[in-house]
C-alpha cells in the first residue's frame, strides 16, 4: 500500500472517518445524514413487513405470512419463553420481536447496494438502544419485586450472608445493572464497526491495486476482491448473529430480573 500511495493512486486507507458521512439534506440547522435515514426506513419497513404479513392471516399461509410467523415463532418461543419463562414471557415479546427485527434490518443495509451502511456501526445509535433494553428489565424487576425488592434482589445473592456482602453488592450492582448496557452496546457496535471496515478496505484497497497499473498489484487487487466477497458472506451471518445476541441477552436480563432468586 505504501507504494501505490507513492504512485500518486490516492488510495487512503479507511478509518473512524469513513463512517463521518455528510449531510444529505438540512432540515433547518439539523443535517440528516444517511444513517439518520436508514434508521427511519428501518422503522417503515419492519412496520410494513408486520402489517403486511398479518393483514390477511389464513390457516394455510402464504409466503410472506410464512415468513413472519416464523420470525415471529423464533423470537417468541426460542428467546422470550426459554429466558423469560412461560409465566410472563408474552409481555414482553413485542418488544423483543420489534427489536430482533430492527437490528436486523439496520445490520443488514450493510450488505445491500445503495445502503451499503450499517446503521449500528455508529454508536450513537446504538447506545440508545441499549438504554431501551436496560429500562425495560429494570423497569421489570421492579414490576416483580417493588423498587427497593427489585435492588436487594439484584444485587445481593441468594443465600450469602455476612461481611462478605460487603464487597459482593458492589460488584453485583456493577456487573448486574451499571454495566450491561454498555457491554450491550459495545458488543453490536464493535462488530458492526469492524466487519464494515474490512469490507471498506478490500474494496477500496483493491480498486487502488488494480488502477496501479503494476500486474503483481492487479493480481493482489484481484484477491482482495475475492477476500472482500468472502468476508461479506461471514457478514451476513455475523449480522444476523449480531442480532440474536443482542434480543437474547435482553431477554435473559428480564428472566434473571423478574426472577424469584437471585
Amino acid at each position: 500500500m505504501v507504494g501505490i500511495r507513492a504512485e500518486g493512486s490516492g488510495f487512503h486507507a479507511p478509518g473512524p472517518g469513513s463512517f463521518e458521512l455528510p449531510p444529505i439534506f438540512h432540515f433547518g440547522d439539523v443535517g440528516v445524514t444517511k444513517p439518520w435515514v436508514l434508521l427511519v426506513l428501518s422503522s417503515v419497513i419492519v412496520v410494513g413487513f408486520t402489517y403486511l404479513a398479518s393483514r390477511k392471516a389464513a390457516i394455510v399461509p402464504g409466503r410472506l405470512q410464512f415468513a413472519g410467523e416464523l420470525v415471529y415463532g423464533f423470537v417468541r418461543n426460542d428467546l422470550a419463553r426459554d429466558n423469560i419463562g412461560s409465566e410472563h414471557y408474552m409481555k414482553f415479546v413485542p418488544y423483543l420481536f420489534s427489536l430482533f427485527m430492527f437490528i436486523l434490518v439496520n445490520n443488514y443495509y450493510g450488505i445491500f447496494p445503495f445502503f451499503q451502511f450499517p446503521s449500528f456501526s455508529r454508536i450513537g445509535f446504538v447506545f440508545p438502544l441499549s438504554v431501551i433494553s436496560w429500562l425495560v428489565f429494570i423497569g421489570a424487576g421492579m414490576w416483580a419485586h417493588g423498587v427497593l425488592g427489585y435492588f436487594k434482589h439484584a444485587t445481593v445473592p441468594t443465600g450469602v450472608k455476612g461481611p462478605i456482602l460487603i464487597l459482593l453488592v458492589p460488584l453485583e450492582f456493577f456487573s448486574n445493572i451499571l454495566v450491561r448496557p454498555v457491554t450491550l452496546t459495545l458488543r453490536l457496535f464493535g462488530n458492526m464497526f469492524a466487519g464494515h471496515l474490512l469490507l471498506i478496505l478490500f474494496a477500496t484497497g483493491g480498486a487502488a491495486l488494480l488502477a496501479s497499473g503494476n500486474v503483481l498489484y492487479g493480481a493482489v487487487g484481484v484477491l482482495s476482491f475475492g477476500l472482500g466477497i468472502a468476508v461479506s458472506f461471514l457478514e451476513m451471518l455475523v449480522m444476523f448473529l449480531q442480532a440474536y445476541v443482542f434480543t437474547l441477552l435482553s431477554a435473559m436480563y428480564i428472566g434473571e430480573a423478574i426472577a424469584e432468586e437471585h
